[in-house]
């Protein structure tokens, strides 16, 4: 073959093919005799398996004045048991070539853990042992709780997390687990000790409203023995969260800016509340939010990456939790593109909610959700992790299994009215953290509402006290 003829050969870019079935094994489960939602997937493969314990102990249940106790509890967990010490506790599970790992978000904290088949006994005794016999030592709460501290201080320094703090103060009440940090405030978090943590532990660490999820080479009979065997002796209920104070958006548009001064960028937040995690409208959603701006080929990214060069990418994005959560456009620019980069973020949001989509882009975004789909769900970890989902948003055992074809099922019509009953462009509130000399005069021209400046947190020099202002 010639050259000219191979060039136009490589320049007639391949055509996708159509989407291959995926088929996942089927969820199994029941309920232990105290109470433990237990959930599992056979998975021949390899000789591996993947679990959760799922407790109802995530931040949204922790009060106000307390809030960051259920992240630094569980940071604390693995700080060792009554039987044994950090280092001991850390040597056993070596031993065993496993990795447990505890992470808390708002609705739940989770241990999850990765072992061969022949090791699941013994790796659920240690299981066992640290939900049931947590010490949580001193020594252990001051370490984390120090990482902790460190850790919001280090939050004031990253503009794009002051963006995303602010957003959440500015769309949720003070009363509302959601105005706040998941890790706390540095007051909150300063007065935790160890007394704190083992409270926590006593009323959300129990069995009847948890869940336990096991993949791997285990019928469900078996993982259901498992979980009765290992963890017959835990007991308790956990009272479960039913609702979070209202939120009720201003009538007014909140329009933002934390003043740092000579900033030469600017992080940009176009935000609201959104609706709580369900299969309800969900797939509607997911493709309108890849069409709008959770995609790379988004009409957000096209437009203000590629037209403009205004950024290197642009995102929009649905966190969407167990009582609501919210809708984000984020992006960062130099800060004299800032108030031309918001007008164009403003007009395709009010462009997209205005025309909805087209069925080329519904096609598209279908494709890419669909394509994209089964890459969450190659090995047991991340299939344990789904089913932990089940558990936490109380989903159906099939959720996941109907996922691409609900995906597959939405129309353009859909898209644009399950994206109208939820967002509003000319109600989104807007938090942009850069230079206010610089960006408060051209904000207010765009006539979005009164342009409010704050101050930025700063480290204080004596002690931990944080001024009103500074927060």
């Amino acid at each position: 073959m010639s050259a000219p003829a191979r060039l136009r050969e490589y320049a007639e870019l391949p055509q996708p093919g159509p989407i291959r079935p995926f088929h996942l094994p089927p969820v199994e489960g029941d309920r232990t005799a105290q109470g433990l939602f237990v959930r599992s997937m056979q998975r021949t493969e390899v000789p591996l398996v993947s679990g959760c314990l799922v407790l109802d102990a995530g931040e949204a249940t922790v009060q106000p004045s307390r809030a960051g106790l259920a992240v630094l509890s569980g940071d604390v967990l693995t700080g060792g048991t009554e039987a044994r010490d950090a280092s001991e506790l850390a040597e056993a599970l070596e031993g065993l070539g496993v990795s447990l790992r505890v992470s808390t978000g708002w609705d739940a904290t989770t241990l999850s853990f990765t072992c061969v088949a022949e090791r699941l006994d013994e790796t659920l005794e240690i299981l066992s042992e640290v939900i049931r016999t947590p010490a949580f030592p001193e020594s252990e709460v001051a370490r984390v709780r120090r990482q902790r501290l460190a850790a919001i201080r280090q939050r004031w320094m990253d503009p794009a997390h002051l963006a995303i703090d602010e957003l959440d103060r500015t769309l949720f009440p003070p009363e509302h687990p959601y105005h706040r940090p998941l890790s706390g405030e540095l007051e909150t978090v300063e007065a935790l000790d160890r007394e704190a943590a083992r409270g926590f532990a006593a009323s959300r660490y129990r069995p009847n409203g948890s869940g336990f999820v096991i993949v791997g080479d285990l019928t469900g009979q078996e993982v259901m023995d498992a979980a009765e065997r290992h963890l017959d002796g835990w007991r308790g209920k956990v009272e479960r969260i039913e609702g979070l104070p209202p939120v009720r958006f201003p009538a007014e548009r909140p329009v933002v800016i934390i003043h740092r001064p000579g900033a030469v960028q600017s992080e940009i937040r176009l935000g609201q509340p959104g609706p709580a995690r369900s299969p309800a409208g969900e797939a509607a959603l997911d493709v309108g939010n890849a069409i709008l701006g959770g995609a790379f080929t988004s009409r957000l990214n096209l437009n203000l990456r590629e037209k403009h060069g205004f950024t290197y990418g642009v995102r929009s994005s649905f966190s969407r939790r167990r009582h609501g959560g919210s809708f984000v456009i984020s992006t960062a620019v130099q800060t004299d593109m800032t108030v031309a980069a918001l007008e164009q973020a403003l007009l395709e949001f009010r462009g997209f909610m205005a025309e909805g989509p087209t069925e080329e882009e519904v096609r598209r975004a279908r494709d890419y959700l669909a394509g994209v789909f089964p890459l969450r769900m190659e090995t047991a970890a991340q299939l344990a992790a789904r089913l932990a989902e089940l558990v936490i948003f109380d989903l159906p055992d099939d959720y996941h299994h109907e996922y691409r074809g609900r995906i597959r099922e939405v129309e353009p019509a859909v898209v644009k009215e399950t994206m109208s009953a939820h967002l509003d462009p000319e109600r989104a509130a807007v938090v942009i953290v850069g230079d206010a000399q610089v960006l408060q005069e051209p904000l207010e021209a765009l006539g979005l509402g009164t342009v409010e400046v704050r101050t930025a947190p700063t480290l204080p020099r004596n002690g931990t006290d944080v001024s009103e202002e500074g927060r």
